[in-house]
Formats: structure tokens, C-alpha cells, sequence
């Protein structure tokens, strides 16, 4: 059998965690990528894998192995590089990961995108609220909007989050606009469960502010925590990604316009850099050519009206 592509079986075995998934994001059966393994085991005269039921482990030659491995195939990557054999179409099948308000506010038409242009390229993308195991999930890809990012993991920076401090005109007029952030603790705030939990930290020319907040409010996904604000529940911390048009429209208005909330990286998140399919390295490279620059592409137009409430309420 071809020892290169067992080689890329090995490889993606340990990295993944199970024959089962290397086999999908291989694009073999999982009877095919067993083979393969029998197979490198029989050329190298060693037990490269501890196989149980539940759970694969290296052997001391399979550690070993591993690491030639890796570099036989980086090698291989760099010749098909500097050949040109990168212009052979992606194909297959990759489960990406986000967070609900970034798929339904850039990433779901990101992706359509991509599909148009790659005809035979499959996508799953799963919405989740939470960072998702990779391995165990059998996850190809997470876009991860973090600053705290997993070490065990390879991540590519994609661009920055900005946030911004929200609430609906109703609300304004009906509880006036706080002036300073420690103004921000007698108003009520709709508080998103794994961003904005009891405090908010601004900032504004070097100087740092953190303050507590309350609300009777509190979701764990943004998207209820935008129509809580819409409906005038109080004031939200939210993306700006996510609440771009509302601002445009003045559905929403800043607040504390002239002090920053936390900037976040968003990041393309994956298991190792050693060996990727040709389709995940060309989605993550369209990511980054989407996403790239120094302003993300929601905030490009955005920021003449948060200048705009800045000059009104300085």
C-alpha cells in the first residue's frame, strides 16, 4: 500500500484521537485507514499504536515513528508547494465550529462563499455556545472569538473583536445615559453569562476602568442578549459584528462611547500544523484573506457614527 498516505493515516490518528475520525477527515473508510496502519506496522517491523475499544495510545516506536513521520510529510508538503500542486482542487468534508451570533452574523455567508467556489467542498458548521473538544468532537476547524487560547491547540489569528457598550433609544429616553463608567452600576445591564458577569473593564487613553454591573436580565447567547437590549432592558456589552446594522439604523446607540471595552482576537483554532488537508488550509487562508487588516470589515463603516455619539456626549 502507498506508505505515504499510511504515514498521513499515522499522523492523523494521533492527532485526532481515533481511527474513526482520521478516516473522515481523510476521506477513506475507516476499514481503509486500518489497513493503512497494518500496513506502515508491517514495513517498519513495529507496533507503532496501543489499540483498545475505548482509547488509542502510542508506543514507545510509535512516538519515535511519529516525529519522522511528521517531517517526511512537511518535507512532502514543501515539494508539492514549490511544484505547484497546491492549484489541485480542495475536496471533502470539514466541520467547523463558532458561536451562534458569529455564524449567523458573517461566518454562515463566509462559508456559502467559499462552497461556491469550491465545488467539491462540504462544510458543517456547528453552533455552539461553548469551546468545543476538537478531538473528541471530531472538529476540523473552531472559530474562537478568546484572548485565553488553548496551548495544546495551533490558532491563527484571523482579525480583531471589538465590542461595544449598547442600549435601545427608548431606553436612553426613559433612564437618561450614563456619563462615566462608574455610572454604569446604577443603570440596569443585560449581562451576557461568559462575557459581561457582574463586571465590565473600559478603557480610554492608556487608562483602565473596571466597574461592577447588574441586571435582572442574563443569557448565555448573544443573540438573546440583543433583543433583550432592542426591547430596552437595559444596556448590553456586545460585538460589534453582531450589532453593526442596529447602529447604522440607530436601533441601538453607544454608550461610553469614548471608552473602549476589551478587545478580543478572533481565531482559526485546529489541531496541528504539522499535516492539514488541502481543503482546511485553503479555508482557514480564505478566512484570512476575509478577515484581514487592520479593521475587521463590519467596523469599517461603523465608526463615523460612533465618532458621531462620541462628539455629542463629550
Amino acid at each position: 500500500m502507498d506508505r505515504f498516505t499510511a504515514m498521513q493515516v499515522f499522523v492523523a490518528v494521533t492527532e485526532r484521537g481515533s481511527v474513526t475520525a482520521a478516516a473522515e477527515a481523510l476521506d477513506m473508510s475507516r476499514a481503509m485507514a486500518s489497513r493503512y496502519l497494518e500496513s506502515l506496522e508491517r514495513w517498519l517491523g513495529v507496533r507503532l499504536l496501543h489499540r483498545t475499544t475505548r482509547r488509542i495510545a502510542l508506543t514507545d516506536a510509535g512516538h519515535e515513528a511519529l516525529s519522522r513521520c511528521r517531517q517526511m510529510l512537511d518535507l512532502a508538503d514543501e515539494a508539492q508547494v514549490a511544484a505547484g500542486v497546491r492549484s489541485i482542487e480542495p475536496r471533502g468534508r470539514l466541520r467547523i465550529a463558532t458561536s451562534q451570533s458569529f455564524a449567523q452574523a458573517w461566518l454562515a455567508e463566509a462559508v456559502a462563499e467559499f462552497l461556491d467556489g469550491h465545488p467539491q467542498a462540504q462544510v458543517e458548521l456547528l453552533v455552539l455556545e461553548r469551546a468545543v473538544n476538537l478531538v473528541e468532537e471530531r472538529v476540523d476547524l473552531a472559530v474562537r472569538i478568546t484572548n485565553q487560547l488553548d496551548e495544546s491547540l495551533v490558532a491563527r489569528k484571523l482579525c480583531s473583536c471589538r465590542s461595544v457598550l449598547c442600549a435601545s433609544p427608548d431606553y436612553a429616553k426613559r433612564h437618561g445615559m450614563p456619563t462615566t463608567p462608574e455610572q454604569l452600576a446604577e443603570h440596569a445591564n443585560v449581562e451576557h453569562a461568559y462575557v459581561s458577569r457582574s463586571k465590565i473593564t473600559l478603557r480610554r487613553e492608556g487608562r483602565s476602568v473596571t466597574v461592577p454591573v447588574a441586571g435582572r436580565l442574563s443569557s448565555n447567547e448573544a443573540g438573546v442578549v440583543r433583543v433583550a437590549a432592542l426591547a430596552g432592558a437595559g444596556i448590553a456589552l456586545l460585538p460589534t459584528y453582531f450589532v453593526a446594522d442596529d447602529l447604522r439604523q440607530s436601533r441601538l446607540v453607544p454608550v461610553l462611547p469614548a471608552w473602549e471595552p476589551e478587545l478580543l482576537g478572533i481565531h482559526a483554532v485546529y489541531l496541528s500544523r504539522h499535516y492539514q488537508p488541502l481543503l482546511l488550509r485553503a479555508m482557514i487562508d480564505f478566512l484570512a484573506e476575509r478577515l484581514g487588516g487592520d479593521v475587521a470589515p463590519w467596523d469599517r463603516d461603523i465608526d463615523t457614527t460612533r465618532a458621531t455619539h462620541r462628539e455629542t456626549s463629550s
